[in-house]
């Protein structure tokens, strides 16, 4: 049967609910529109952007009649910005948005009929102003370079930002300042549909406890700039500590790149659960301060520690999770690919101390068997897996170790859901608590931390 709607048809439709992802889902006669902007509750104009057999997809542009849940937005560059996606949905119907996306993956996806789920941790101590880290593309306006964040939407065009509501005053003062330096040095923005230019990305890294930054200028290839003036400029901010350079010869929008370091020190400090940590420019650190010592402290109290315990920290970052286990453990060793975070790793557990903490650089599916030989099978193993979750050999051996416990550290419901599915239904284990934490307000993204345990 065709879809009953064509592309670029205008639509009244009324949203009752959210999808996976953040799209609102109307029904017209039964047939499934998914609308970006619509929220539940929401009666809306939308246009059809595409059709397919089963769905249609929508952009609503127009709110005839706001839902209940629909508030005003604070940022002026909402909703054109990418970064941000429930600014004008009320944040209790996120936490619950994200407590039924969580409580859906574990019953549709993983067969579990009533998941152990707890209520979710909402952030705090607020919604705003919560991360340690941003990434600014650089973009060309008439009065020069700018720098900004994409437009929702649009892997080509960047929207010059004036006021970021995740990041703080500083973050905000110290990118204005990166944008004024580089149009009185007439330097030009990089043009990612034309592969011209020169400025490409500029990184932030706060320590949020310890107030100190961490700024990375990445540019394409050729030294163009006055090291000097750059360095002089950032150094009125008591706050930077770390300046580095990074070259991005490709086509590619990345900035995980080796660093030149112009001035300071080779990282910053930060302080999580009452220990220090060294943070490099590439090194993996969870991007809001005050919710990764909640996520830490969950999946400590899931862990269950006695201090006679051997746990593995696999996909460890730079230690953090690890270190934080170690004094009620008798052994933590720690697997990660990034070489770079495993170094950080290492020297964090000198900073604090730490002599019962080992860390190793490598694919968590091809060190297992090696690591249990040089460590003993894990009484506890902690899990903090990419988006894309345990790889089939990661997890294939991981299970085959038969820890007792397993914790899961998540960033995706549908990826957790799968491998609890696999470790239930072939490997002998149970999902016995799962508890959501909202580490980023207004976006879908929802990170959970599970306990499976063997029967």
């Amino acid at each position: 049967m065709a879809a009953p709607v064509a592309r670029d048809q205008e639509l009244e439709l009324s949203i009752d609910s959210l999808a996976y992802g953040g799209n609102g889902v109307a029904r017209l006669n039964g047939f499934v529109v998914f609308v970006r902007r619509g929220l539940p509750g929401d009666r809306v104009r939308a246009r059809v952007t595409k059709v397919k057999r089963s769905h249609a997809e929508a952009l609503a542009t127009e709110v005839l009649r706001p839902g209940p849940q629909r508030v005003d937005a604070p940022c002026a560059h909402f909703p054109a910005c990418g970064g941000c996606r429930f600014q004008d949905l009320a944040y209790e119907a996120q936490l619950a948005q994200k407590q039924a996306q969580v409580r859906d993956a574990l019953q549709r996806l993983a067969g579990i009929a009533e998941p152990p789920l707890e209520q979710i941790l909402p952030c705090e101590p607020e919604i705003f102003h919560y991360r340690n880290k941003l990434e600014y593309s650089f973009t060309r306006t008439p009065e020069g370079p700018a720098l900004g964040f994409h437009r929702a939407g649009r892997w080509d065009e960047v929207l010059d930002i004036s006021k970021c509501w995740l990041t703080t005053d500083l973050g905000n003062a110290v990118r204005d300042a990166v944008r004024d330096w580089a149009r009185a040095e007439k330097l030009e923005a990089y043009d990612q549909a034309e592969h011209t230019g020169y400025l490409r990305h500029l990184v932030l890294r706060e320590g949020r406890n310890t107030g100190q930054l961490l700024v990375q200028l990445v540019t394409a290839a050729g030294e163009r700039f006055d090291r000097d003036e750059l360095v002089e400029v950032l150094r009125r901010f008591p706050e930077v500590r770390s300046i580095h350079w990074a070259v991005n010869e490709s086509q590619a929008e990345v900035t995980n790149l080796p660093t030149t370091l112009l001035w300071g020190e080779e990282a910053i400090e930060e302080e999580l659960c009452g220990l220090r940590f060294r943070v490099r420019p590439n090194a993996f650190l969870q991007t809001n301060t005050r919710m990764a010592e909640r996520l830490y402290e969950l999946a400590g109290e899931y862990a269950g520690l006695t201090g006679g315990e051997t746990v593995y920290d696999l996909y460890c970052g730079i230690g953090t999770i690890g270190l934080t286990l170690a004094s009620r453990a008798l052994t933590v060793w720690g697997v990660e690919v990034s070489e770079e975070s495993v170094a950080c790793a290492l020297e964090n557990a000198d900073l604090n101390g730490i002599a019962n903490a080992a860390f190793f650089a490598g694919e968590v599916g091809a060190s297992l068997e090696e690591l249990a030989e040089r460590a003993g099978p894990p009484d506890v193993a902690v899990v903090d897996p990419p988006r894309a979750g345990l790889a089939g050999k990661a997890l294939r051996r991981l299970a085959r170790l038969e820890a007792p416990k397993i914790v899961y550290v998540s960033c995706n419901p549908t990826t957790l859901a799968s491998n609890v599915k696999d470790l239930e239904r072939d490997w002998g284990y149970r999902l016995e608590r799962a508890r959501p934490l909202d580490m980023f307000p207004h976006t879908p993204h929802v990170e959970t931390v599970a306990l499976l345990a063997r029967a």
